[in-house]
């Protein structure tokens, strides 16, 4: 009974969430893997095999569930950002950071972020957030019409029990 009023729970929260986006995530082990990657490289590895392996816990981390872990690998980008030798790594972290600011929700900097137009990821990313910020718009605008629908109502209702208690 308890599995099912879970899973309840969660298709209702897909529904007011939108369902899933076309971006993938990564698990735990995933992410383990890569910090084991960087501990290997660190310890004797060539600044390049170094910098992948960086790049791959960083592409792990934005793409993680745990909120904890998305903004480590912010974090990791953004520190590496000016360090970018290549305009395709400069691109490449640029897209990483906008997939971990949408991932937290702070979809203005990720939209900010999505100028690369050649860039298929980036156009699926593009129209993902700005499918989600027109969402938000309309359910902020539907809860906020609720609230005043309900408000109305409630002095609707006041206003028409006072006037049958003045009658008695």
């Amino acid at each position: 009974m308890e599995a099912k009023t879970g899973k309840f729970f969660e298709s209702v929260g897909a529904f007011l969430d939108g369902g899933e986006d076309q971006i993938p995530w990564c698990d735990r082990d995933v992410i383990a893997g890569c910090e084991k990657e960087v501990a290997d490289a660190a310890n004797g590895g060539s600044e390049e095999h170094k910098s992948e392996c960086i790049m791959r816990l960083s592409w792990a981390l934005v793409h993680s569930r745990q909120a904890e872990d998305i903004q480590r690998g912010i974090a990791m980008l953004e520190a590496s950002l000016a360090s970018s030798s290549s305009p395709l790594q400069k691109r490449e972290k640029l897209y990483l950071l906008a997939v971990g600011y949408y991932r937290s929700g702070e979809y203005g900097k990720s939209r900010q972020l999505v100028i690369a137009p050649d860039f298929r990821q980036v156009l699926t990313l593009k129209k993902t957030v700005e499918d989600r910020i027109a969402k938000d718009g309309v359910t902020g605008k539907g809860i906020t019409a609720s609230a005043v629908v309900g408000l109305i109502a409630g002095g609707i209702a006041g206003g028409i029990a006072a006037a049958l208690a003045r009658k008695k």
